[in-house]
């Protein structure tokens, strides 16, 4: 018998395994599921302090081609923002890491697997309901939920058996992938306070941002973006280089409001340079391909994708449905976009595309063209015009 311990190496999971070293007395193996955002000397770290509070074992999962794969790729497909804001930067990868700690935890026989989500947050419906579906036959521990547990309480316990809790875990939580950074603190348990700078971990103050503009080329094939000024990239390396210019240049950083799982109103401070250039740039590009029926029903149906995928219905097969419309829509989705990156802000300069429909050669917007003429327009217009003109309410009023 022993318990698998989804472990980041946060307040919360460094609870976790001491805790449940002492309740249960079983061997603990911690697992991170590194869905990006970790340098090579943090997952060293993270190694470090979970044998440090216990554990026998520290397994690492590279699982960023996966989240691209199965979650974010239809992210950008879609130009997938709750609230028209929030780019569901961390929620996603919840799937992922359930998915592969219920795979660890099979590969070990383990009996149990653990997680450190709160009572508060979405974070422990979306473990519960993707183990609930994965993890059939495991026991699911949620120490700090099951506890009802602040994180004042977690900080002592842990200083109490020796360990050391650095003060931004306590004050901060912080969670970080590979389509971005939530922040959550003392701020956002109100919706008017800003956070303070110190609160940002990845992105420079835009104030501070170069004064010198950079411009960058995104290359999209499909709908995927392949590379960056020239530069083919795998969709992994192309989106850390991304949030690597965007943090420099202040990108990325805003506060979203919006609906919880649970139902009540919540609050996020986010960083996702990526993930904002990118949708920014790819919905551009879609401007010059589609046609506004295809673009109006991808809209529909994208924000019903963003919810459901936000309040941990990624499993519902409906989703699947809608990920093959995306990939459907995306078969003449390829060209170049021109991003510009400045102070705090990322601006499309241009798009260009072999299969775009703003063809010059037919017709210029408010100038000639050789599809219709005067008497074709005049037409059009009085026809398009019926219904209207027929409406027992636009009569009355006439």
């Amino acid at each position: 018998m022993s318990i698998l311990v989804a472990f980041s190496g946060g307040l919360d999971t460094s609870f976790c395994v001491p805790w449940l070293k002492e309740e249960y007395d079983l061997p603990i193996t911690t697992v991170t599921v590194d869905t990006g955002g970790l340098s090579s000397r943090e997952r060293v770290a993270i190694e470090k302090r979970a044998l440090e509070l216990g554990a026998e074992r520290h397994i690492l999962v590279d699982a960023r081609q996966d989240l691209f794969e199965t979650q974010i790729q239809y992210l950008i497909k879609g130009n997938v923002l709750r609230g028209d804001v929030y780019p569901l930067s961390v929620g996603p990868d919840r799937v992922v890491q359930a998915r592969h700690v219920v795979r660890v935890a099979r590969e070990l026989d383990a009996t149990y697997v653990a997680h450190g989500s709160t009572g508060a947050g979405n974070d422990q419906i979306r473990f519960d309901v993707a183990l609930s579906v994965l993890a059939r036959g495991l026991e699911v521990l949620t120490p700090i939920r099951d506890g009802n547990l602040s994180r004042a309480d977690t900080t002592a316990f842990l200083k109490a058996r020796g360990f050391d809790v650095p003060a931004s875990t306590t004050t901060y939580s912080i969670n970080t992938g590979m389509w971005g950074t939530t922040i959550g603190g003392r701020e956002t348990l109100g919706t008017k306070q800003p956070l303070p700078e110190n609160a940002y971990p990845g992105t420079v103050n835009p104030a501070d941002a170069p004064d010198e503009a950079q411009t960058i080329e995104i290359v999209f094939e499909k709908g995927v973006p392949v590379a960056i000024d020239g530069a083919p990239l795998d969709p992994v390396s192309l989106i850390e280089a991304l949030n690597g210019m965007g943090a420099a240049h202040g990108v990325g950083r805003a506060i979203h409001v919006g609906d919880t799982i649970l139902g009540i109103k919540g609050r996020v401070a986010f960083e996702a340079p990526a993930a904002l250039i990118l949708i920014q740039a790819h919905r551009e590009l879609e401007k010059l391909v589609l046609t506004r029926w295809q673009r109006y029903h991808k809209d529909q149906l994208a924000d019903f994708y963003g919810m459901m995928v936000h309040e941990a219905q990624y499993f519902d097969p409906a989703l699947r449905d809608i990920e093959a419309l995306f990939d459907a829509s995306q078969e003449f989705v390829t060209g170049a976009v021109t991003v510009r990156l400045f102070k705090g802000h990322s601006s499309v300069e241009g798009a260009e595309s072999p299969y775009s429909m703003f063809d010059t050669s037919v017709a210029t917007y408010g100038e000639t063209n050789s599809l219709w003429d005067g008497r074709d327009a005049r037409g059009f217009a009085r026809i398009l015009g019926v219904q209207s003109m027929l409406s027992p309410s636009n009569r009355v009023q006439s």
